[in-house]
């Protein structure tokens, strides 16, 4: 096992993509095998130790920034085992959690599988995208990261190795689960009994639902459970076809009116994402984009799986939709090749790197939301979050998941009085988003920065009804402690 301390090695472990500024750690460890990690966490009460696991950087709660804590990096246990196919015309491959996303997808292409989840930040860990149930545009239709996991491998915090697989371990009638493990011993707890919201897109505590199986514990609870070092994945064929295209619209109206007969699927459209700019968003990418069509009221983008036998009859469908839209399909931009969807996807990323370069001309950081509603409900999420930016003159974009009524706001202040404004104004668009049935966090997870929101989303009883489970796994208290879970919980239940 490999240990750091010196200041230059432990300084990348002190932030990412959060913004947050206060890590600090004595050192970090690097172990090389599942069994290095189970190793740690057995000695750590021991010890007198806690940790803070480590993925590669690119989360926005600050989730891997220790606060005092030792540091456990992944970024070792990256091998990538052979893809094997499976009943239901299925494949399935195992990974450590320190393989990085974009290489688990070229392994799974290069034998003809596809794997669905696509998060903007393709350089994450597996490891991450499971502990963080990590999802993207694709969500619209193969749902997140938790829909593509069949088995997870997790050293839990008393120092246990245990597997679990999918259908494996169920809830009792009771919401209760057994263990019966090596070194800690007999284990019963209940599951929380809160509900979760209706929305298609979650990622905000623990998931519970009755009948639920012991695998989906894990996946989302943002490593404070256990630290999954290996998962095995669902791969699905490869798309023969995939088209896709970008439609500009005038007006809000018809922008909102496509949006909605696109997820009905009107014509007999299949989109497997359906993305959304404001007319803000496309003023940003028109300085990268020129073409960008100018009195623009928004845009769509969409992608659809096809064949080449149906790709015509399939584009025929979506051009009748945008027509009956009012969608100046002249200006609309497609692309039915490989590498016309590589320039359109560069299209939409190419926002936020934007964005960050104004921020890094201004004295504030942005003010951003991961809210998301009940699907039908995506006008009212946009409505809200133009409607208060507007009254409050801020400058502001809205872009991203609209198909599954999940928007990111991204709040741009110019000085601190405005920054402290748009802080104001987040805390009352979580309480009307919350109040209409919503989610705090749709995929980026809660963190550090968001375990204050958690509270109110799920109230004093449920935060106590999550402390129970992570007491009764990790009764020492030596995994990601300030993650998820505001640190007063845990006085208060002991």
């Amino acid at each position: 096992m490999i240990y750091k301390d010196d200041p230059s090695a432990i300084a990348g472990f002190l932030e990412d993509t959060s913004n947050l500024k206060s890590g600090r750690t004595p050192g970090v460890f690097f172990p090389e095998s599942c069994e290095e990690v189970a190793q740690l966490l057995r000695s750590a009460a021991a010890d007198g130790r806690r940790y803070t696991v480590a993925g590669n950087g690119t989360g926005t709660t600050g989730g891997r920034i220790p606060l005092g804590d030792y540091v456990i990096s992944m970024q070792k246990l990256d091998r990538i085992g052979e893809v094997e196919p499976v009943e239901g015309g299925l494949a399935v491959i195992r990974v450590q959690a320190g393989a990085l996303l974009q290489d688990v997808q070229a392994k799974a292409a290069s034998e003809g599988w596809f794997y669905p989840p696509d998060p903007t930040e393709t350089s994450c860990f597996i490891g991450s995208t499971v502990a963080n149930n990590s999802s993207g545009s694709r969500s619209f239709r193969y749902g997140p990261t938790r829909a593509h996991v069949r088995a997870i491998r997790v050293a839990l915090p008393q120092g246990d190795l245990l597997e679990i697989t999918r259908g494996g371990c169920i809830a009792g009638a009771d919401g209760s689960f057994h263990l019966d493990l090596p070194v800690a011993g007999k284990l019963r707890f209940l599951r929380p009994e809160y509900s979760m919201p209706a929305t298609s897109k979650h990622n905000a505590g623990y998931w519970s639902t009755p009948g639920m199986e012991l695998i989906d514990l894990f996946i989302g609870s943002e490593g404070t459970l256990g630290i999954i070092v290996e998962a095995e994945l669902l791969l699905r064929p490869m798309p023969e076809k995939v088209i896709a295209c970008l439609v500009f619209f005038r007006r809000e109206e018809d922008l909102l009116l496509f949006v909605e007969e696109a997820r009905k699927g009107s014509g007999g459209v299949r989109p497997r994402a359906v993305e959304l700019f404001d007319s803000r968003s496309l003023e940003f990418l028109r300085q990268s984009y020129p073409q960008v069509p100018e009195k623009t009221a928004g845009a769509i983008y969409f992608e659809e799986e096809t064949t080449e036998e149906a790709e015509e009859r399939c584009m025929e469908g979506w051009l009748e939709l945008m027509e009956s839209c009012g969608a100046p399909t002249e200006q609309s931009w497609a692309a039915l090749d490989s590498e016309g969807l590589s320039r359109l996807r560069e299209f939409r990323h190419r926002l936020p790197v934007l964005v960050n370069e104004w921020l890094s001309r201004q004295a504030e950081s942005k003010v951003s939301t991961d809210m998301a509603l009940a699907d039908a409900r995506f006008r009212e999420l946009f409505e809200l979050y133009r409607d208060s930016c507007n009254r409050e003159g801020f400058t502001y974009i809205i872009f991203g998941h609209i198909g599954n009524a999940h928007l990111h706001l991204n709040i741009l202040p110019r000085d601190r009085a405005e920054f402290d404004r748009a802080k104001r104004l987040y805390r009352q668009l979580v309480t009307e988003v919350l109040s209409m049935g919503g989610t705090l966090s749709a995929e980026h997870g809660i963190g550090k920065l968001k375990s204050e929101y958690l509270v109110q989303m799920y109230g004093q009883s449920g935060m106590r009804e999550m402390v129970r489970v992570k007491k009764a796994l990790d009764p020492y208290l030596v995994l990601n402690i300030g993650n998820l879970i505001p640190e007063s919980f845990y006085e208060s239940e002991t």
